[in-house]
């Protein structure tokens, strides 16, 4: 069972770093300054699901590792 919950948050730690790296980023940055940071500002449900599944992800991850560390599962 623990190789199992091993196994889990590996994967979700890869699924994880993928996810985040697909977020877009919150700031203006360099485009800011010009006003043409607005010009990609259209895909806002695409974000919500992308928060949605990183979340579900992130609880996964975490519980795994609760029950990793805490020795709870042998």
């Amino acid at each position: 069972m623990a190789n199992t919950l091993w196994y889990i948050a590996t994967g979700c730690a890869v699924f994880l770093i993928l996810l985040i790296l697909m977020h877009s980023p919150k700031g203006d940055g360099i485009g800011g300054i010009g006003g043409a940071s607005h010009i990609f500002a259209s895909q806002k449900s695409a974000e919500k699901g992308l928060n949605k599944i990183t979340g579900i992800f992130c609880a996964v991850f975490i519980i795994c590792s609760f029950l990793i560390g805490l020795g709870i599962v042998k």
